[in-house]
């Protein structure tokens, strides 16, 4: 038995919680379980103070320690390098407190996102950040400050987090932030770790931000004969002020990727292209703000609107959204990407990306935000062998990045850096902001033992 496991298991008794030797795949990798690290321990803490131990341990012996939720992640954030520790926190689940005197909610980082929203709203709250994966953690939602569909009207994460207790790389515990509407005393340290993805802090307590709970939600299909027709209609549906919750544009082949991989259809066949959107509040601002949808996208260029009246129907729809990336990878090997651009320029990147497509050769697929400008895009490997996709998709990454860039946009806006992106990353960013996020970075972990090696960690 090594050092390092006896003085874990000293830590936690209960065994089945310290694994050590043969790990399983998935701990050492993301979701796609493409990239795969290494690591001598995997643990799974039940408290801030296990975790506090484990991390004053480690930074006394300089062993490098990769945080993890639910696994959800695409970039590589929860690949370990070295021979340290995996702390998995999808043990620490619980919810602690729903405060609704100070519309709070104070949990665990382990918790998922689909679970906590479902009781919030039984509760007549609501918690507005909504990535398309519903069952991420709340801490993995933190770490990579996700956004998700409704970020047009509610924003992110970093929006609705209002405290943090942190482990810090020595062990010490602190709290940033509370419950207070309003702080400005000192530095607002929760923002720099929020989207940090692990590399200054470690999360064990969320206080949350929770608003009253929407009367009703209606959602709107919107048909367009091409995609571009669509997108340059977001600009429009925006200053028409008709306050949508979401925005979402989609191709037709991709939106066939997701019935297969459901076994479900889509309400609307005959388009190319769809604009997807949600309104919510009280009856008669929803018919209000849908009339004025329905006149501004009529009036520019769309073939037809439908209103998911129907609940099932537009869960159905909603669903078929929500898999869209798993959609792909069911089919083939894809890069998953989730640049920004600013929102007058989706569909010149848009449009770019399709040029591109015609080019390479390389299928590559949109959809994603549109009333923010975060745009998914599946580069698709088809039947390239190792090489030639390595080769291909390097070549197109180049280009689709530095498009981005050229048009006021950024490498990633909610999946993270992780370790896919920091080439790219590292291209496009000055290196006088790189230099302060490594002093930063110092500043929180002297000795470099949490994520090394991921996102702008140098």
């Amino acid at each position: 038995m090594s050092e390092l496991t006896k003085h874990l298991e000293s830590i936690i008794k209960d065994k089945d919680r310290v694994i050590t030797g043969r790990i399983e795949r998935k701990y050492l990798s993301d979701n796609l379980e493409r990239k795969v690290g290494t690591a001598e321990a995997l643990v799974f803490p039940a408290s801030t103070e296990e975790v506090s131990k484990i991390m004053k341990y480690a930074y006394e012996n300089e062993i490098p320690v990769t945080p993890r939720g639910a696994g959800t992640n695409l970039v590589g954030s929860t690949v370990p390098q070295g021979n340290g520790i995996v702390l998995d926190f999808s043990g620490m689940n619980r919810v602690l407190e729903i405060d609704e005197e100070t519309f709070t909610a104070t949990v665990e980082p382990g918790v998922i996102l689909e679970d906590f929203q479902s009781l919030v709203e039984s509760r007549g709250l609501f918690y507005p950040p909504d990535p398309g994966e519903k069952k991420a953690s709340i801490g993995g939602n933190i770490s990579t400050n996700a956004g998700g569909m409704r970020a047009v009207k509610y924003g992110v994460t970093r929006d609705y987090v209002m405290g943090l207790e942190l482990v810090l790389s020595d062990g010490t515990v602190i709290t940033v932030g509370g419950k207070n509407r309003k702080d400005t005393s000192g530095l607002d340290l929760k923002e720099i770790v929020i989207g940090s993805e692990g590399t200054l802090a470690l999360i064990t307590k969320c206080v949350l931000k929770l608003i009253p709970k929407p009367e009703e939600a209606l959602s709107v299909l919107v048909s367009f004969d091409s995609l571009k027709e669509g997108i340059e209609c977001v600009r429009k549906v925006i200053k028409a002020n008709v306050n949508p919750t979401a925005i979402e544009f989609i191709e037709k082949k991709i939106v066939q990727l997701g019935e297969e991989y459901l076994g479900l259809k889509f309400p609307e066949r005959d388009a190319a292209a769809f604009l997807l959107l949600t309104f919510d509040g009280n009856r008669v601002e929803i018919e209000n703000n849908v009339a004025q949808l329905e006149k501004t996208v009529l009036e520019n260029g769309a073939g037809k609107v439908l209103r998911l009246e129907d609940q099932k129907e537009a869960e159905k729809v909603w669903k078929i959204r929500g898999v869209l990336v798993k959609a792909v990878e069911a089919v083939s090997e894809q890069e998953p990407l989730d640049m920004v651009v600013p929102i007058n320029r989706i569909d010149t990147y848009v449009n770019f990306v399709h040029e591109l497509e015609k080019e390479s050769g390389l299928r590559m697929i949109s959809f994603g935000h549109a009333g923010d400008g975060n745009v998914h895009l599946c580069v698709v490997r088809g039947g390239r062998d190792d090489e030639t996709w390595e080769r291909d998709l390097d070549h197109a990454l180049e280009i689709l990045y530095k498009k981005a860039y050229e048009l006021g946009g950024v490498t990633s806006g909610e999946h993270g850096i992780g370790t896919s992106k920091r080439k790219y990353f590292f291209r496009e960013t000055d290196s006088a902001n790189i230099v302060l996020m490594n002093q930063i970075k110092k500043a929180f972990d002297t000795k470099k033992i949490l994520n090394p090696g991921i996102s702008y960690v140098q």
